[in-house]
């Protein structure tokens, strides 16, 4: 089983910027072995593929509607994901979730992913 545990999310205005993170745990867990992925939900919207990025660390993947605002990267040695977004827009509010998937290649697919954190509000005011 693995664990995952966004934060970092909170209320900024429109052209600001947040940095979330997802720390990974569990028992026999190796993180490196796992794609990480973003995704959120907005009020009243499904969810959607935000960023996702391959075990390996070496091939990320964008939403064009985050692309060049928003940067993935992962800490192998912290078992850490991060999503960094900058210009943030009010249309970016939402709650943001990590997801894991073993020796994932960077899908935008929801089920592909084995494991979800609990998610992190993120509210850009205009």
């Amino acid at each position: 089983q693995v664990h995952l545990v966004e934060s970092g999310g909170g209320t900024v205005q429109a052209g600001g910027s947040l940095r979330l993170s997802c720390v990974a745990s569990g028992r026999a867990f190796t993180f490196s072995n796992y794609g990480m992925g973003w995704f959120r939900q907005g009020p009243g919207k499904e969810r959607e593929f935000v960023s996702a990025i391959t075990w390996s660390g070496g091939t990320k993947f964008y939403a064009d509607s985050v692309k060049d605002r928003f940067f993935i990267s992962r800490d192998n040695a912290k078992n850490t994901a991060y999503l960094e977004m900058n210009s943030l827009r009010p249309e970016d509010t939402a709650v943001y979730y990590c997801a894991a998937d073993l020796w994932g290649v960077g899908y935008a697919e929801s089920e592909k992913y084995d494991f979800w954190g609990q998610g992190t509000q993120v509210t850009v005011g205009s």
